[in-house]
């Protein structure tokens, strides 16, 4: 594929995105213009999953054209390649620990691994959270995550489903 194909994929690509974006932003202020809450709690773990996982196929689609503009083995193709498996890495991680947190007895939690903070925060459906719970989520996110202890924050959002 010649280099002017490739600039103007990649531009369409960019220009996609931007309307996407802008449409978002539309959608939203007739939500909330029309009465409507734009995120209630009662669907509050699957608004954060569904942005996190529009956000994560944004990522990946922006290294997949990198990896496609550049060539095998060049230092951009290496660093794209290893942030993309690192984010696959993330999403599988956060996925075993959710469900991992949901066999406790919750109705719903929601895990967010930071990408460069190494921050673990959990937001669990629960309408209080005792002691001995956060500490056997708090011990497992440590074991399970590798994560150090003042990098994990555990949150109760109370949401009836």
């Amino acid at each position: 594929m010649s280099k002017k194909k490739k600039i103007i994929i990649m531009s369409s690509l960019v220009l996609l995105l931007a309307v996407t974006a802008v449409l978002n932003v539309l959608l939203a202020r007739n939500r909330t213009a029309s009465g409507e809450s734009v995120v209630a709690v009662s669907n509050y773990f699957t608004n954060f999953r569904s942005e996190r996982s529009t956000q994560r196929s944004e990522e990946l689609l922006q290294l997949d054209n990198v990896i496609a503009l550049n060539e095998e083995g060049s230092e951009k193709y290496t660093e794209a390649v290893n942030l993309k498996l690192q984010i696959v890495k993330t999403m599988e991680q956060e996925l075993q620990l959710e469900t991992m947190i949901k066999s406790l007895g919750f109705a719903d939690a929601v895990v967010s691994i930071g990408q460069e903070t190494n921050n673990v925060n959990v937001f669990i459906n629960s309408d209080e959270l005792n002691m001995d719970t956060a500490l056997t989520i708090y011990h497992m996110l440590k074991e399970e995550a590798g994560v150090p202890s003042e990098n994990i924050i555990i949150m109760p959002v109370f949401s009836q489903i």
